[in-house]
């Protein structure tokens, strides 16, 4: 017989996005330009400028750029980028999967 895993819940509230972090708290603790930090990353200004506006996500190889940079490994940002993205497309799909089926066993 086939065990079936619950879903954890999401929360309420949304997630902060990632650049969020980057933007009040990373960026100003570093006392660096952002111009000096995308080049500390070795990426574009424009790069992590879209991240800091959170016009774009982090990426996995973002991700490892970021965690060497700030110490603290790149999942901590990709699951940060996840419960972000999660949240928003639930809500985005919401009345798209209300009208999927749910497998079970036969």
């Amino acid at each position: 017989m086939t065990e079936v895993i619950a879903a954890a819940p999401r929360p309420a509230w949304k997630p902060s996005h990632p650049g969020a972090l980057l933007r009040e708290e990373v960026v100003p603790a570093l006392h660096m330009p952002v111009t000096k930090v995308a080049e500390a990353l070795q990426v574009s200004r424009q790069t992590l400028h879209a991240i800091l506006a959170e016009r774009a996500g982090v990426t996995a190889p973002m991700a490892v750029r970021l965690g060497k940079l700030c110490g603290n490994g790149p999942d901590f940002w990709l699951r940060m980028q996840q419960a972000h993205d999660l949240w928003e497309a639930e809500r985005e799909l919401a009345e798209v999967v209300e009208r999927i089926p749910t497998l079970t066993e036969a």
